[in-house]
């Protein structure tokens, strides 16, 4: 049973982010038979359905429309979104609070689902954190503009339904463990640069994670991860009150 449950995990997490959110939540490691099964079920769900559509479908009629005065947040991104509700739940325990993050995705990917997986759920407020996985060229090459216009157009959809946006920087990553050699540091700091400027002049709010969480390298600091993408729990509980600030923020805005 535990192997059949760990092997239904792999199945639906993406190839380059799933394997790495394993291992930081789970001491056991996914044997290579597990980890081929798990890379051929994905390739066929990225020829039949490349944004994962299907990932959230049920919940999201499940959870229905906000509560009367529920002030309701989503949270969208990648693995580094999916593993904080795995990494430590409690902090969106009894809040309106809705994860949809997905594993190793890019902004094109969260462009597409943005209607059923964010707008559809009537949030008063949506928080973006997404970037690094196009710069690991994830779903093929990408350049900052490509990610910039993705960030871009996923705000003004939001904007458009009424819904406040908190754009966040990029988190720190010296190199891809996945991917060693792309050295995305530098490329990670102009992103974030444009997401800054870009939240100050179009009505957005700015969430810097990168700077309490960043090395002398722009890596992301040692204590905070364990694959230097991804944070650990300390990492987490860096990013949780600057999020909460963040969010306060866009809806005192509203």
């Amino acid at each position: 049973m535990k192997n059949l449950k760990f092997v239904s995990i792999l199945i639906i997490m993406m190839i380059t982010g799933g394997i790495a959110l394993i291992a930081q939540n789970s001491s056991a490691k996914p044997t290579q038979a597990q980890q081929d099964a798990w890379k051929k079920a994905e390739e066929e769900r990225l020829h039949n359905d490349w944004p994962n559509l299907a990932r959230f479908h049920d919940d999201n009629i499940k959870i229905g429309l906000p509560a009367a005065n529920e002030k309701r947040i989503v949270f969208m991104g990648n693995s580094i979104t999916e593993g904080w509700s795995n990494l430590h739940p409690d902090f969106f325990a009894g809040k309106p609070y809705v994860n949809r993050g997905i594993s190793g995705q890019t902004t094109p990917q969260m462009l597409v689902r943005f209607s059923p997986d964010v707008i559809n759920l009537k949030p008063a407020v949506v928080v973006i954190l997404a970037g690094i996985n196009d710069i690991a060229g994830n779903t093929g090459p990408s350049t900052l503009e490509m990610i910039e216009d993705n960030l871009a157009s996923m705000a003004e959809l939001a904007k458009n339904h009424g819904i406040a946006v908190v754009l966040s920087s990029v988190l720190p990553a010296f190199d891809f463990p996945w991917r060693p050699g792309m050295q995305p540091a530098e490329k990670v700091v102009q992103l974030n640069g444009w997401i800054k400027k870009y939240a100050e002049t179009n009505g957005c709010i700015y969430l810097d994670y990168f700077t309490p969480m960043s090395d002398e390298r722009h890596g992301l600091k040692t204590e905070l991860t364990s694959d230097g993408v991804h944070p650990n729990l300390a990492g987490y509980k860096v990013m949780e009150p600057l999020v909460e600030s963040s969010i306060q923020k866009a809806l005192n805005v509203k």
